[in-house]
């Protein structure tokens, strides 16, 4: 294990070599972005305090059912003004520190790109539009009228974007482009990133949760997550 200045490897020699990856897969919420949307949309009928604990239970893997946490949250932004999205994403919605960079980086070495979240579409189709990301995958909030319902829209590859679907929807793009996991970098911050991290060549930790800290083989504790740009050569 080498620790300095809050980044943390193990299991890996630096210099890493671009040429390796080919894949970088990110969570959104609390990673490329600074917030968590749910919780900002909550705030928006009084119910943060309510929605925020639980997201932190299961953020810190205490909550098991990743869906059923969701599906609890999502049911009390219901009845929300659809306009509420839009002010988070003007007033409240940053790029994390060193997003930017990091992805111009994979991008000038050839990696596909790929949001995986259990956020919401609305939100990561702006983000990856924002950072140039290829590949979107996130939750869809059901609107009737101008408000929110409570509850989610069923797409194609299931229902909610837990952490297995985090891993099989990492393990499918490199199947689709023909390389091994082994090529991938996955980066995120909650329990329900872990099966993707396990996945990966690379599993990336970012200002995350305890258990996520501990699995990774990079965990940035310090800084943006352009701390990982120092892991290259």
């Amino acid at each position: 294990m080498k620790t300095g200045d809050g980044l943390v490897v193990r299991g890996i020699a630096p210099p890493l070599v671009w040429s390796d990856y080919s894949v970088a897969a990110f969570d959104m919420d609390s990673t490329l972005i600074t917030i968590e949307c749910v919780d900002e949309i909550a705030d928006f009928a009084g119910k943060k305090a309510e929605v925020a604990a639980i997201t932190e239970a299961a953020m810190r893997g205490e909550i098991a059912d990743y869906k059923e946490s969701l599906r609890r949250r999502v049911a009390l932004l219901g009845g929300i003004g659809v306009d509420a999205l839009q002010r988070v994403l003007d007033e409240r919605l940053r790029l994390t520190d060193g997003a930017t960079a990091l992805l111009a980086a994979c991008r000038a070495h050839g990696l596909a790109t790929l949001i995986v979240s259990g956020g919401f579409t609305f939100f990561a189709d702006r983000v990856a539009h924002r950072l140039g990301i290829d590949h979107v995958r996130a939750n869809v909030l059901e609107v009737v009228g101008d408000r929110l319902t409570g509850r989610l829209v069923d797409q194609p590859w299931g229902d909610i974007v837990d952490g297995e679907t985090k891993r099989q929807t990492l393990l499918g793009l490199c199947d689709r482009l023909g390389v091994p996991p082994a090529r991938a970098i996955a980066v995120g911050d909650g329990a329900n990133d872990l099966p993707m991290l396990g996945a990966a060549g690379l599993s990336v930790a970012f200002h995350a949760k305890p258990a996520v800290r501990e699995r990774a083989m990079v965990s940035i504790e310090r800084g943006g997550l352009d701390r990982l740009l120092e892991l290259f050569g």
